[in-house]
């Protein structure tokens, strides 16, 4: 199935546009799709933890996807 992957901040920056698309399984999970996404664009290689969000909401590395969903990921932020 193909995911369009929403990109921001320092990964937009990177890959130099604001989403990719990558093939994965049926059933694959968001680890997965970051790990195509990190193949994709060789300058998110070092990026071991991203957020990820799914639908507009935060979700887990092992959330399953069905195909439909809105991907996005971007890097950790602190605040104080």
């Amino acid at each position: 199935m193909t995911i369009t992957v929403l990109l921001f901040a320092r990964y937009r920056e990177a890959a130099g546009r604001d989403s990719v698309q990558v093939e994965v399984k049926d059933g694959a999970t968001l680890g997965e799709v970051w790990e195509r996404v990190m193949s994709t664009v060789p300058a998110l290689r070092a990026e071991t933890a991203p957020l990820m969000a799914c639908d507009r909401a935060y979700a887990r590395r092992d959330r399953t996807l069905r195909g439909t969903e809105e991907v996005a990921v971007f890097p950790p932020v602190s605040g104080g």
